[in-house]
């Protein structure tokens, strides 16, 4: 006769979803409740108007719906990525500036203007949930294939290697036209000093150096993404010495144009977050931690992060008597340059497209189009009168300035309607029955959400340049012919 342990069942391993129930309620009460309530408790100059109400009411929200991203069962990269960004640029960062009364930027105009950037910014929130759930209600359907032989995009095995190839030329001119691997170890000011210097940039023209830095950085990038999702998913792979020899050389390759000493934060931000996810494709616990920790990171560490902008003699460290004090002085001018942008367009009126076409033709020289638009950013610092210029645009302002709150509220719906569907078309593009270690859009996904915090920073015309580059590189490394093992879903091995 058994006894009661023998015939006792084997205990089950803890599921993530008994594990999300536990965490639910203290993860929404930390984003939700905990962290705007230590916020607002701190001494400061701020008046507590309707611009305050606003800005608590946007505060909870994003960290509501970040909360949501955090704990859902399906990985939605897109959508956590962009309400990682709302949460901590255009939520807790803005609260806390009014709280304290600073801003890293001054604002110029009235308070009425920062009242209706905060609506504003409310509203695109609201028409990018919309647009995600519409994108919900819709089923997700395989695409038939237009002709026998076609499938889904994958990497071509030939012009992977011609990548390959492509990474390492522009990468080694890239080093070598900037004086050798040792400037890419000193400090922004240096390379871009080394840039001006190599004559790339001409009169007010920045496409050489836009072009150098693209095809300089983003193909190393690429390939090593699609050598990682080799790696990752393919056994075969990891038994072949080159595809490891080749990873590494990729990696070392990185490890010189792609580090934070010599590139933007959010630049090496997007290397970081598209390598976590490619490499971790099937991992519910990674996209958890990049989103959870990546909060903490964004309001502890990055203000702190632009320790390599500078040289030894330029860089000055902030001293603060608040721990919020680095969100109201540094980095997070999102909200208050939206507001300096509409008191600008209430004295110059809508720009109707134009500051859009000047993104999408960035690679259009000033010498040849006479009279082509300043980025966002630059255009509302000069009439400022800022000595510098280099200050954010974020989307909303993009978008508003060109079309005003409907075009913005409509711009909003659509991206969250195909953040929604790109996310689902990714979460089958890393599913076994997928289209294997190949796959375009297992690689493209990751990179599109890393760069994500880029394009919603703006100001887009500084933002479009890698992406340029990286869809040139998708477009020469892609293939929708299958045959032999990718035909039956394995991709190439």
């Amino acid at each position: 006769m058994m006894s009661a342990r023998e015939a006792a069942p084997p205990a089950k391993p803890m599921s993530w979803a008994m594990l999300s129930r536990a965490l639910a309620a203290p993860l929404i009460l930390a984003l939700v409740c905990f962290l705007p309530a230590v916020i607002a408790a701190q001494p400061g100059d701020g008046v507590r108007d309707t611009a305050y109400w606003l800005q608590l009411v946007l505060t909870c929200y994003a960290g509501a719906r970040l909360a949501t991203m955090i704990l859902s069962t399906r990985r939605r990269l897109l959508q956590g990525v962009f309400w990682m960004f709302v949460y901590i640029a255009m939520g807790v960062a803005p609260f806390a500036q009014l709280v304290l009364g600073r801003t890293p930027t001054p604002a110029v105009g009235p308070r009425s203007d920062l009242v209706t950037a905060v609506a504003l910014v409310l509203l695109g929130c609201a028409a990018f949930d919309l647009g995600a759930l519409l994108a919900s209600r819709r089923p997700l359907r395989a695409r038939p294939p237009l002709r026998p032989g076609r499938g889904p995009a994958v990497a071509h095995p030939v012009r992977l290697r011609v990548l390959v190839v492509l990474a390492f030329a522009a990468s080694g001119y890239y080093v070598v036209k900037l004086g050798g691997p040792a400037v890419f170890f000193s400090s922004r000011q240096e390379i871009s000093a080394s840039v001006a210097a190599s004559g790339v940039v001409s009169g007010q023209s920045n496409v050489g150096s836009a072009f150098l830095k693209g095809f300089g950085t983003v193909p190393a990038l690429l390939a090593l993404l699609f050598f990682t999702r080799r790696l990752v998913t393919s056994r075969r792979a990891r038994r072949s010495p080159s595809t490891v020899l080749v990873w590494a050389g990729l990696v070392a390759l990185n490890i010189v144009v792609n580090n934070p000493f010599s590139n933007a934060r959010y630049w090496f931000l997007t290397v970081l977050v598209s390598l976590l996810f490619t490499a971790f494709p099937s991992s519910a616990a990674m996209y958890r931690s990049v989103l959870a920790v990546g909060v903490v990171g964004a309001l502890v560490l990055f203000p702190y992060a632009d320790r390599f902008r500078y040289d030894g003699s330029g860089y000055r460290p902030m001293d603060s008597s608040s721990v919020f004090e680095p969100l109201a002085t540094k980095d997070y001018d999102q909200t208050v340059m939206f507001a300096n942008a509409i008191t600008w367009v209430d004295g110059q009126g809508h720009t109707y497209g134009s500051q859009l076409a000047g993104s999408a033709l960035f690679f259009v020289p000033r010498s040849v189009w006479d009279g082509k638009p300043e980025d966002t950013g630059v255009r509302v610092g000069q009439w400022m009168g800022m000595s510098m210029t280099n200050l954010s645009a974020p989307l909303w302002t993009e978008v508003w300035v060109d079309f005003g709150a409907p075009g913005m509220a409509g711009a909003f719906a659509l991206i969250g309607y195909a953040a929604a569907r790109a996310d689902r078309r990714y979460a089958r593009a890393v599913s076994r029955a997928g289209p294997g270690p190949g796959s375009v859009l297992a690689v493209m996904v990751p990179l599109v959400a890393g760069y994500t915090f880029i394009l919603l920073r703006g100001p887009l015309l500084q933002a479009v340049g890698k992406p340029a580059v990286a869809a040139l590189c998708l477009l020469l490394v892609t293939s929708l012919r299958t045959s032999g093992a990718r035909a039956r879903g394995r991709g190439p091995r």
